[in-house]
């Protein structure tokens, strides 16, 4: 049986142990993992066992995981998704999108609707709660997060990007959080060395907006980066109906390898003036879709 949430859980927690430079034989504590990750212990602890079944991790001989030589060399997109909970995913998203799906839905209605297991459904469901577009209500039932549904939203939000993203980097209070930065930079050069050909739309998408969200972080105004989450939260669905461009997208990545470079130099206005042409030229695309 697919463990998607458990996979997805693999890949985040190899991102923090990089972007928080942990070294070999650093304590993994599962209690911390949870709350960081947002999660419960058992799908953590989950991930932990396939990671150290995998030696990305050592089992430590007094209980717990600490960080393996394995981890530090892997692959951000390590652990791709299984088809069949990809598939179901993405079709909750896509019907969602079209309005098909109410907001307030049950367990019982979503197994009947897509012909699944609970246990499949449930591992869909928490990799969806850790995107953060549903919530569980009490007792039974999910509750979906609002969702961009039209072009003129959509192009109202790479406006509001281009005024807030921008901004970020000039304000008094940035910071260049160079660990969190250069796990991005990892990203994006796997992405441009072939992987944008092989990643699917929701693995381009994490790790695209994991860069702009780390460079909203740097701001150091909380405003700016709870915005930028709220929207990516609710622009999420809609990026899903546009048809992947792999050449576009490996455009979009040499650029932010660029963007990475003129923060890393210190080039903090010409690193603006690059994030508002950047987005200016990336909302025109997907308009042109």
């Amino acid at each position: 049986m697919p463990h998607t949430l458990s996979s997805q859980l693999v890949q985040s927690i190899i991102q923090y142990i990089n972007s928080q430079s942990l070294p070999v034989g650093s304590r993994l504590p599962e209690r911390a993992l949870a709350e960081h990750l947002r999660v419960s212990r058992s799908p953590v602890r989950t991930a932990l066992a396939k990671m150290a079944d995998r030696d990305l991790i050592t089992r430590h001989p007094e209980g717990g995981y600490v960080v393996g030589e394995g981890a530090l060399s892997c692959s951000p997109f390590a652990e791709p998704l299984q088809s069949n909970a990809d598939e179901i995913y993405f079709k909750i998203a896509d019907d969602r999108l079209k309005g098909e799906l109410p907001e307030k839905v049950t367990e019982n209605e979503l197994m009947r609707r897509y012909g699944i297991t609970r246990s499949l459904l449930n591992d869909i469901l928490m990799r969806i709660h850790h995107e953060g577009w549903v919530e569980r209500l009490p007792g039974h039932g999910w509750l979906f997060a609002e969702s961009m549904s039209s072009g003129g939203a959509y192009d109202e939000s790479y406006r509001f990007r281009k005024i807030i993203e921008p901004a970020g980097i000039l304000e008094p209070t940035f910071r260049l959080d160079e660990a969190s930065i250069l796990q991005c930079q990892e990203e994006q050069l796997w992405l441009c060395n072939g992987g944008i050909f092989s990643a699917s739309p929701a693995q381009i998408f994490d790790a695209n907006t994991r860069l702009h969200e780390a460079i909203a972080a740097c701001s150091g105004n909380m405003f700016i980066l709870d915005s930028l989450k709220r929207l990516n939260r609710v622009r999420r669905l809609m990026e899903y109906t546009k048809a992947v461009d792999r050449e576009q997208a490996m455009r979009r990545c040499k650029e932010h390898l660029v963007l990475i470079g003129l923060l890393l130099e210190g080039a903090l206005e010409t690193a603006s003036d690059y994030m508002r042409m950047h987005l200016s030229d990336a909302s025109r695309e997907k308009q042109s879709k």
